[in-house]
């Protein structure tokens, strides 16, 4: 899984926006193929959990029979902490637990090259069953 070697808040704050905001937001960067033929497209916004982002590169791995290239443009920097389920109000905020990427709707989360279009399609489709949100296949015009 992938989690950030080193961090300069061990803690950051969640973040004010709503979860529908979130969702309805556009990338404006990362939302074209930049490296690959053939990429995965998530349609809403979303908070993308590095086990997530590894139970994808793992379909797309096993389908493609590890041939070609893969790409991953997203990383889970932003840490989320969690307290005990018998632990009282107070005593601080809870440890880190997990680590999430926050995406905007549109971005290009893995791209997929040197693989025949019918593979790479049906692996980015695989991976997309794996993710919070609905995602689409993408491809150059070549």
């Amino acid at each position: 899984m992938q989690i950030p070697k080193k961090t300069k808040y061990r803690k950051p704050h969640r973040g004010r926006k709503s979860q529908a905001r979130i969702a309805r937001e556009r990338a404006t960067r990362n939302n074209t193929l930049s490296y690959g033929n053939f990429g995965l497209q998530i349609k809403e916004g979303c908070e993308m959990t590095s086990r997530q982002i590894e139970a994808a590169r793992r379909v797309i791995a096993r389908e493609t029979k590890r041939d070609g290239k893969i790409w991953i443009n997203v990383f889970p920097h932003k840490a989320i902490t969690s307290k005990g389920d018998d632990i009282p109000m107070g005593k601080g905020k809870g440890t880190p637990d997990f680590f999430v990427a926050s995406l905007k709707a549109g971005s290009v989360i893995f791209e997929i090259a040197g693989i025949k279009e019918e593979i790479a399609r049906e692996a980015l489709k695989q991976a997309g069953y794996k993710l919070p949100v609905p995602c689409k296949v993408i491809s150059k015009h070549i």
